[in-house]
């Protein structure tokens, strides 16, 4: 059985198998798949068109929210789509481009989304610990030029993972317990040592992240410090109401993200089938309730989105 290095011209496709084990029921899987893509895309859509269309919500803090709804509309739309035929229709041939692409996107966009979330985290922080300075220290300009290096973070990182994948030797086995092309779930398919893969994969987990962790837990305990020491208990829960969307928006992200990454790498005790699902519904649910949450909390961006139903 002769082993080959997989490259984006060949032309052997890889097979998808969607969710192990549930074949038979992947007619009914994609009825919650579908339903919350489109949620997700209409939440997402409406709050760029809203953002876009109102003068006043031009603000910084506004763009993260439109820079956190493209990175959600990324994220689910790299995935959805070649889902949606796997669950419909049974297509579940994927060229090796086409997986080494996708690949590159869901991971490039989920790093990209974590330093959004950075970014509003250190927002937040300027907004209750020094708002003052808050006009002069995040212009629209400036939030800008953190998304641009956000996103050459996220191109710097995963750039190399299907690179790597690409030079792994595949055997007769190409079909992929997943959804989608992950990383790691596509590399443990090769006949060869994929050590170098897996390593990588644990030191872009560990630096990306740790760190952006690392720096969310370290505002939030700053803006917990000045709230405690204001005496007004109305300053209180006004401080903190800020912040709850965030920090709603942020478990949610971080935690489906952690129990997908370590179940990928260490929970051989899983099944199949409950990894992959939980793996698709990160992709999933939060970016469906990312613009429900934010437009709940935020009063100013829930009575524009509320004018245009009113004036239909």
């Amino acid at each position: 059985m002769a082993a080959f290095n997989l490259t984006p011209s060949d032309p052997s496709p890889f097979i998808l198998m969607g969710i192990p084990g549930l074949e038979a029921a992947h007619i009914w899987i994609s009825i919650p798949f579908s339903t919350f893509y489109i949620i997700g895309l209409f939440g997402n859509f409406m709050l760029l068109f809203v953002v876009g269309k109102e003068q006043i919500l031009h603000k910084p803090m506004y763009l993260l929210l439109c820079m956190l709804a493209v990175t959600d509309i990324g994220m689910s739309t790299s995935v959805m789509p070649k889902a949606l035929c796997i669950l419909w229709f049974n297509l579940k041939g994927i060229t090796v481009g086409g997986c080494l692409t996708q690949m590159f996107f869901i991971h490039a966009v989920s790093v990209m989304q974590s330093a959004v979330l950075v970014t509003m985290a250190f927002d937040r922080y300027v907004a209750i610990c020094n708002p003052l300075r808050y006009a002069t220290i995040l212009t629209n300009e400036r939030i800008a030029k953190l998304g641009l290096v956000g996103l050459i973070r996220a191109v710097f990182f995963i750039l190399p993972m299907p690179l790597l994948v690409s030079r792994l030797p595949f055997c007769a086995n190409r079909t992929i317990p997943h959804m989608y092309c992950e990383h790691m779930a596509v590399a443990k398919m090769s006949c060869g040592d994929f050590t170098v893969n897996r390593m990588y994969g644990l030191v872009v987990a560990f630096v990306v992240i740790g760190l952006d962790l690392t720096l969310i837990a370290l505002s939030y305990s700053l803006i917990l410090r000045a709230v405690l020491r204001i005496s007004s208990k109305k300053a209180h829960q006004k401080a903190l109401n800020t912040c709850t969307s965030h920090i709603c928006v942020m478990l949610m992200s971080y935690t489906s993200c952690l129990f997908t990454y370590l179940t990928q790498r260490f929970g051989q005790g899983i099944a199949s089938h409950v990894h992959v699902t939980f793996a698709n519904f990160y992709l999933l649910v939060p970016p469906m309730l990312n613009p429900i949450i934010y437009g709940v909390k935020t009063k100013e961006l829930r009575d524009k989105v509320g004018k245009y139903p009113c004036k239909r």
